[in-house]
């Protein structure tokens, strides 16, 4: 059974910038919190302090289970993918010597106590690692660790907080560099789960499907939202205005007290000092927090023609294997393309090609002559980690031009919510989302009107992923994004392609209208794997004997003909759900005492459907 955590008083401060000034936070066990805010708001130090990788300055954290942090930026033990995933099961190993101890000591109270623990895991878990490792497209167990990417890092590090079975799980921003299949995949995993969950990211989707209860981080404090993403949306609204109404009549009041004060000679009796003091109160009264959000144009104004690109027949692929395969796409002035697929199929490969870094192994990338590109990487790259976050934006000017107008540095990153304090800090100590908000505003200095995205909106709040996406839908010039965010995707995006592999790159209008497509292949690979289950006819080389005559069909063979079909659909059905079953870690976490009967069943089907379709060949022959 998963336990809760319990958060009271944290404060944090790094250097003069205080990030979080008592915040109070209280899961209970079981509950799925969303926990959202502002880039650099403090929601990842807030899940590091929690989990005891950092301190707090002030306060306190009650962790009466195990925890299990997923970090934006993990640190994975071991030299190979093996040997972290292998660590991530010491606790099992434990468990199991505890046991073994427990019995040797005579102590038969904390043996049973510990055969509880084990069998609600399941006395043997290696065959997970596999499992997890292989759903979440992770690297093969011999690559070395040193040599892993930053995406392949955090797909191992989250298969090893899964690994964990903890009982609170705290995920921070855990879809970043997942396909769309696997991010499905892990937000029904969490559906299910009946661990607690504290979970950081901007995929609305899962949050909206995952959350039970929405917790911002809002001016160093907690607040709490009931329900779902899209209920905090309008909760959040009616706050924010009743808040503004309330700071809007404690000014207005402020400034009346403060005329009567100045003027009244009254205002200086005994009488009056208990007016003076709530005076004095409400003045020292911490002012709501404005809400602070910036406008991005990416806009050129540039007249171009109606083609910005054309790419024919292009191919691309690396040692045999066929990335590309003649693919064919012309894109135009406000037409926006979403390159969709599975983690390796060539997505980036595409992108580079289009920006002229890589050259294809046949066909043409076609620019206009008055195309200029920008790219955002996923990498992040352009910034220099040693630089300030003035020298990054300016390039060590004091002065950017925006259209035509010089304006300071620190005015133009005032737009993009880079308060003063922050322009002296290095771009190292910034968050995966503010760096990301830098790179947005060098954007809107290059005045290009072709992007390349490469996974824009890892690491964005979604104050800063909204604002990006209505700068897109307005752009005037084209755009190639590569993203796994559902919701981005099926906003923005005028049209998909899809890497369907073996080359095949296929030109959808919306995701949904590929996710149709996909279902229908599917379904028929399925109905192909049905006719081709049916027993061969055997051929015998000897005559064939003289045919006896056919009996016919009885009223119940008949019957009995009509409900096959039914029989065995609802048979393949229950193996696709055994399968599933028995590929969920929860299964073996909280139901493992269920996995040898579910075992049985699964092993026993593939006889039943045989018969079944060896009795259905049977009676249709008789019947023809």
């Amino acid at each position: 059974m998963s336990k809760g955590i319990i958060a009271r008083g944290i404060e944090k401060s790094f250097g003069d910038r205080r990030i979080l000034r008592g915040c109070d936070l209280h899961v209970r066990a079981g509950e799925r919190i969303g926990l959202v805010g502002a880039n650099g708001c403090g929601k990842s130090t807030l899940l590091r302090i929690m989990s005891g990788r950092m301190d707090a300055d002030f306060g306190e954290v009650e962790r009466p289970g195990t925890i299990g942090l997923l970090d934006q930026e993990p640190n994975l033990p071991g030299v190979t993918v093996g040997d972290a995933a292998d660590d991530a099961l010491q606790w099992h190993r434990d468990l199991l010597q505890a046991y073994e101890d427990a019995l040797g000591e005579g102590d038969m109270d904390k043996a049973a106590d510990l055969q509880a623990r084990i069998e609600s895991h399941g006395w043997t878990v290696d065959h997970r690692i596999d499992m997890l490792l292989d759903r979440l497209d992770a690297p093969p167990r011999d690559r070395l660790v040193s040599e892993l990417s930053g995406g392949e890092q955090r797909r191992v590090a989250l298969a090893r907080t899964l690994l964990g079975a903890p009982d609170v799980l705290l995920l921070d921003e855990p879809t970043n560099h997942l396909d769309s299949d696997t991010a499905e995949w892990l937000q029904r995993t969490l559906e299910q789960s009946t661990s607690t969950v504290i979970l950081v990211t901007h995929d609305r989707y899962l949050l909206e499907a995952v959350a039970t209860r929405i917790v911002e981080v809002e001016d160093g404090l907690c607040v709490s939202y009931d329900g779902s993403y899209g209920d905090y949306l309008v909760s959040r609204a009616e706050r924010r205005a009743r808040m503004e109404r309330a700071e809007d009549s404690r000014l207005a009041f402020l400034a009346r007290e403060a005329e009567w004060a100045s003027r009244s000679p009254a205002a200086r009796t005994t009488k009056q000092k208990a007016r003076l003091q709530r005076l004095d109160a409400l003045a020292k009264t911490r002012p709501i927090k404005k809400e602070e959000t910036f406008e991005l144009d990416l806009s050129t104004g540039t007249k171009t023609g109606r083609t910005l690109m054309e790419i024919r027949d292009l191919n691309k692929g690396y040692d045999g294997r066929t990335l590309i395969g003649d693919l064919n796409l012309s894109l135009g002035p406000k037409e926006r393309v979403g390159i969709l697929g599975p983690n390796g199929c060539g997505k980036s490969t595409l992108l580079r090609m289009i920006s002229g870094v890589e050259h294809p192994d046949a066909g043409s990338v076609t620019l206009a002559s008055r195309v200029k590109i920008a790219v955002l990487d996923q990498a992040r790259s352009g910034l220099d980690p040693t630089d300030t976050v003035f020298e990054a934006a300016g390039n060590g000017a004091s002065h950017v031009t925006l259209g035509e107008k010089q304006i300071h540095v620190a005015g133009f990153l005032r737009r993009f919510l880079f308060p003063r304090e922050v322009l002296d800090q290095r771009v190292s100590a910034l968050s995966g989302g503010e760096r990301a908000r830098l790179l947005l505003a060098r954007l809107l200095l290059l005045g290009c009107n072709m992007l390349l995205l490469d996974e824009p909106t890892n690491d964005l709040d979604l104050q800063t992923l909204r604002v990006l996406e209505e700068a897109l839908l307005v752009f005037d010039g084209s755009v190639v994004v590569v993203t796994h965010d559902r919701a981005f995707l099926d906003r923005v995006c005028t049209t998909v392609l899809a890497f369907e592999g073996d080359g095949e790159v296929v030109q959808y209008g919306s995701r949904l209208q590929h996710l149709k497509a996909l279902q229908r292949r599917r379904d028929q690979a399925r109905r192909d794997k049905k006719a081709a289950a049916k027993p061969a006819k055997q051929a015998t080389a000897a005559p064939a004997p003289p045919k006896e005559p056919v009996q016919k069909l009885s009223f119940n063979e008949r019957k009995e003909l009509g409900a096959l079909p039914a029989q065995i659909e609802s048979l393949e059905t229950e193996q696709s759900q055994l399968e599933g079953q028995l590929a969920d870690p929860a299964l073996y976490r909280d139901r493992a005492d269920d996995v040898p009967g579910l075992t049985r069943r699964l092993n026993a089907l593939p006889k039943k459907l045989a018969r079944l379709y060896a009795r259905w060949e049977a009676l249709e022959a008789r019947e023809e």
